[in-house]
């Protein structure tokens, strides 16, 4: 894969801060790694190159902000060097741009996973502050039984905080599939007592997840929200909303952030719950028994 630098690193720069569908990532990546060559090619050029089709192109210079391709093409073309091509380095010394510290090298892998880096540094200093997750720990803790909902690309963090918590939480249920069954699962634990709901929503944020957000919050239910942006769709007056960005450096989103998260929120709920730590011993104890792991 051709390294990132010069103008490549110019038009990483254009496209970050844009919500991109995979299709249009696939373009956006495929416009890097030939940013010699992409400004000068038509759309359905370019949609042959990317293994898109040609409305795809067109779709993805709106998404930009564009008129159409032709003015994100003009635009492509300002990131070229003075000489109208892509030089070996960008003070054509036939070395990476950005200097000996290879900042200017990093391919399209690097750089996602360096912007993971950066969104962790974010979550960090976030958590300075620690009063909004206790605050969300004590109202998990609190509920019996404690619904977590995640669905579509949320669903794997849901499922592995339920997984984690159900070894010091007496009562954790998942909502992690929707449909008809949702509302009723939704129900059920409302009528068996829950005073609150742990939600992780990711995007792109099915219209289901708002739904039945709507509908845990008219039953009553404390909404603790695990979101991409304090800005997320999901977001509803008298939450407790905990932000943490995910990654878009790749055809599909990247959670670390999200993930962590959730896991420092499984904590504080634990602090919480004065017999977590006799479940978890009593866990260990028959795990040894049964021979569960390996190690």
């Amino acid at each position: 894969m051709e390294t990132v630098n010069g103008a490549g690193a110019r038009l990483q720069e254009l496209f970050e801060g844009h919500r991109l569908t995979p299709t249009q990532r696939r373009i956006a990546h495929c416009v890097v790694r030939h940013a010699a060559e992409a400004p000068f090619l038509s759309s359905v050029e370019l949609a042959e190159l990317a293994g898109v089709s040609q409305p795809s192109v067109t779709r993805f210079a709106v998404a930009l902000g564009f008129d159409g391709y032709p003015a994100l093409r003009r635009r492509l073309r300002e990131t070229l060097p003075a000489s109208g091509g892509v030089r070996d380095g960008a003070d054509g010394s036939g070395e990476p741009a950005g200097g000996g510290d290879g900042e200017g090298a990093r391919n399209t892998w690097q750089q996602a996973v360096h912007a993971e880096i950066e969104n962790l540094r974010r979550l960090a200093a976030q958590l300075a502050d620690p009063a909004p997750v206790t605050a969300a720990g004590r109202l998990l803790a609190a509920s019996r039984p404690l619904p977590v909902l995640g669905l579509r690309a949320a669903a794997a963090q849901a499922r592995g905080f339920a997984y984690f918590a159900a070894k010091v939480h007496p009562d954790v249920r998942l909502l992690d599939e929707g449909g008809s069954m949702l509302d009723d699962r939704l129900d059920t634990a409302v009528r068996a007592g829950a005073s609150a709901l742990l939600c992780f929503a990711l995007p792109r944020h099915p219209r289901e997840t708002v739904a039945a957000l709507g509908r845990a919050r008219a039953a009553g239910l404390r909404v603790v929200t695990v979101a991409d942006s304090a800005f997320a769709p999901v977001a509803g007056p008298g939450d407790v909303l905990l932000p943490a960005a995910v990654g878009t450096g790749l055809s599909f989103d990247t959670a670390c952030g999200p993930m962590l998260l959730g896991r420092v929120l499984l904590e504080a709920m634990c602090d919480e719950l004065p017999d977590a730590q006799a479940r978890l011993e009593e866990f260990d104890a028959r795990a040894a028994e049964r021979g569960l792991f390996a190690d």
